[in-house]
């Protein structure tokens, strides 16, 4: 009889229950990367997994998508320690958001194209396109309240914003022929020197 106390995965037969919940992501990525957001059901049928079984290891459609994409939880991509220097916030921030926008960029460029797309219908609800990144910047540039006006701050984290992201990375790598590395190291340089921009003249 199964021990009801133990979550699913960790009773018995790991290394198969590995593999099935690494398919079912590996599905739920496929699927994002075609423009849809998949329920747990349809992630276990690309998977050609039973759909009973698909819902041992995910209850919900929430459940899937923060396997697949944990960011999508995320309120900041700073420690729980974090530097007080803005620079070194903001470069911890865009090193870790850049990187992710790699991780998961098939994802990211389907809901771009959607978010673009002339049906406004398809733009409602897309889970990786809700405007995160403004708020993980904003979290990195919190000890300029004060300095900067709520405007002057705004401002500047919507500029930093447009610089880093899968938008940039379609532009700098497809327009502008860059690397992935080179393009994650433009968008860095890119946001530093907005920051400095902002800063000049200021007295922190």
């Amino acid at each position: 009889m199964m021990d009801m106390s133990i979550p699913y995965e960790l009773q018995g037969r790991r290394g198969q229950k590995a593999r099935t919940r690494s398919a079912l992501i590996e599905a739920t990525r496929q699927l994002l990367g075609e423009g849809i957001t998949p329920t747990v059901e349809q992630a276990a049928q690309r998977a050609d997994i039973a759909r009973t079984t698909a819902y041992r290891y995910f209850a919900n459609q929430t459940a899937l998508l923060l396997a697949t994409y944990p960011e999508l939880d995320a309120r900041s991509l700073l420690d729980s320690d974090p530097p007080s220097d803005p620079s070194v916030r903001l470069d911890v921030v865009t090193e870790k958001f850049t990187r992710q926008v790699l991780d998961h960029e098939p994802e990211l460029r389907a809901t771009l194209r959607l978010a673009l797309g002339p049906d406004a219908s398809k733009r409602d609800g897309l889970p990786l396109r809700q405007g995160r990144g403004i708020q993980w910047i904003e979290d990195a540039l919190a000890p300029l309240r004060g300095y900067l006006s709520e405007a002057e701050l705004h401002r500047l984290v919507l500029a930093i914003r447009a610089t880093i992201g899968i938008e940039a990375l379609v532009w700098l790598t497809d327009v502008g022929e860059l690397s992935r590395t080179d393009a994650i190291a433009t968008m860095r340089w890119s946001a530093q020197a907005l920051l400095r921009s902002a800063l000049e003249g200021l007295q922190l």
